[in-house]
């Protein structure tokens, strides 16, 4: 692999069959999503909240999710889960053809069809492409950003670039913290070959269009409290005190590991282990895309090894990962491409189908629904409007992120006044956050609460509990309750 400054030019001729590929699997996923029979997962109905309130950010992530979420439901005059979740296939689709024009000039225009539809049709793409997530949201930036500050190196270290490098990578960063990774390997291959040195004027003018761009986030948060930030060192919470919290979780480590093969897909995972392993035997522009990628999975497998990580954590490694695997694999080891491509192809067809068609379906030994955690969502919603109505009542109080993001979604605009239950301390979520019961609410309120208990001192009247068999509340009993709603108060803001 080459990098483009050794290109006699860069070729268009891969536009064509990567642009038909890239529409031809997302109007299926489109489709498909029309026809999507799941309820939106408690996350995502957070993220329709925030596009509610358009702010400069939220309790655990940077805004940019909420405003696009607030974009489409309001072009499409309707807040149903299609609109809601319609900006993902289309910004991974815009990835797609990003990476793709970042292949072209380095591997050739096959290889830059193959990088198209190797990343639209990834494993985590496409459930990426059935639910809407701040990952979705942060990738085609972040691809931007990569484009353009090789076009930067390419050209010398070319201002210009610069900038449009670190205004994207603001843009990234305004849809999900994880951007930041960009800057570390920036630097890492700045260290290891002087093909990776823009200059200092480009790199002070990427990094200056990079402040302007996160500057209304970094507002917001000096003026919350650094609420955000605050959330995000409690992802990584033995940061706090790693004498007391951190621990070695080999475990932990060996599953998000194994999670990896099914995230990018078992052949490119390995073939990126390999490439890890003979990276000084690997060409300058293949290095490159590597230290823009390996950096990243190291250090999500700190994490794993010292806390906990989830499988999509490591998700940024994957654009520069997939440019320096494909073409890999494409000269050395095409039937491995092929076969890797036609499992991903399986699951981009199997799994929009499941959401339509395999609601019902069950797997392992307690027969559970697959798609469990995104059915009965709407039902229990219904559920809890049904008692209130029956008792007359005006208020719920709810201690459930789920609940209260159910509820939020799906009483919207009704005559439910919804409240989250007060917590002493700093606010376990957005709700508690934003939405704690006022003192100026007084009076018989029900009570949505998953705690075996009721509170203390308070006379209530028990309403039994809502327990369904099946869906995302099948392990999440609610018992409900009359309560004053003076009992809910905190002692110290009560009266």
């Amino acid at each position: 692999m080459l990098n483009a400054a050794d290109k006699p030019a860069d070729r268009t001729d891969w536009i064509g069959p990567a642009l038909v590929i890239a529409l031809a699997v997302t109007a299926f996923r489109v489709v498909m999503l029309a026809f999507n029979r799941t309820d939106l997962f408690v996350d995502e109905a957070q993220y329709w909240l925030w596009g509610q309130e358009m702010a400069l950010g939220y309790y655990s992530k940077p805004p940019l999710i909420g405003w696009v979420i607030r974009a489409s439901t309001e072009l499409a005059g309707s807040d149903a889960p299609f609109w809601v979740r319609l900006p993902a296939p289309l910004f991974h689709m815009a990835t797609a053809l990003i990476l793709g024009a970042i292949a072209a000039p380095r591997a050739g225009h096959r290889a830059a069809i193959w990088v198209t539809a190797t990343y639209v049709t990834l494993p985590m793409v496409t459930v990426g492409s059935l639910l809407i997530s701040t990952d979705t949201i942060m990738v085609p930036f972040l691809a931007l950003a990569f484009w353009a500050w090789l076009r930067c190196l390419d050209r010398g270290g070319v201002v210009g670039w610069a900038a449009l490098a670190g205004l994207s990578l603001g843009v990234a960063f305004m849809a999900k913290y994880a951007a930041i990774y960009f800057i570390i390997c920036a630097a890492l291959a700045a260290l290891a070959s002087w093909r990776a040195r823009p200059g200092w004027r480009p790199a002070a003018a990427g990094l200056v269009t990079f402040l302007i761009a996160i500057s209304p986030n970094i507002y917001w948060n000096l003026a919350n409290g650094l609420t955000t930030v605050e959330h995000t060192l409690d992802n990584a919470d033995w940061v706090r005190a790693p004498g007391e919290r951190a621990s070695l979780n080999l475990a932990g480590l060996a599953e998000f590991l194994a999670a990896q093969f099914m995230v990018f897909g078992p052949v490119l995972f390995a073939g990126l282990l390999i490439l890890a392993l003979r990276y000084r035997r690997c060409d300058t522009g293949r290095q490159m895309l590597l230290l823009f990628s390996l950096p990243i999975l190291g250090i999500v497998c700190v994490q794993a090894l010292l806390s906990q990580a989830y499988p999509n954590w490591a998700a940024t490694a994957y654009l520069a990962g997939t440019l320096a695997v494909v073409p890999w694999l494409l000269d050395g080891h095409p039937r491995w491409l092929t076969g890797s491509m036609a499992f991903h192809v399986f699951l981009s067809i199997l799994l929009p189908i499941a959401t339509v068609f395999g609601t019902g379906w069950r797997f392992g030994p307690d027969d559970a629904l697959l798609l469990e955690r995104y059915l009965g969502r709407k039902e229990m919603t219904q559920a809890i409007l049904s008692v209130a109505d029956d008792k007359g009542l005006t208020t719920v109080v709810a201690d459930d992120r789920d609940v209260l993001a159910d509820m939020f979604y799906g009483a919207s605009g009704g005559p439910l006044a919804l409240y989250a239950r007060p917590r002493a301390g700093r606010a376990p979520d957005h709700y508690a956050l934003k939405y704690a019961l006022p003192v100026e609410v007084t009076g018989p309120v029900l009570l949505v609460t998953k705690r075996s208990k009721p509170p203390e001192g308070c006379p209530l009247d028990s309403l039994g509990r809502l327990a369904p068999k099946d869906g995302a509340y099948a392990h999440r009993t609610q018992k409900l309750f009359i309560v004053p709603a003076e009992c809910l108060q905190l002692p110290a803001t009560a009266g």
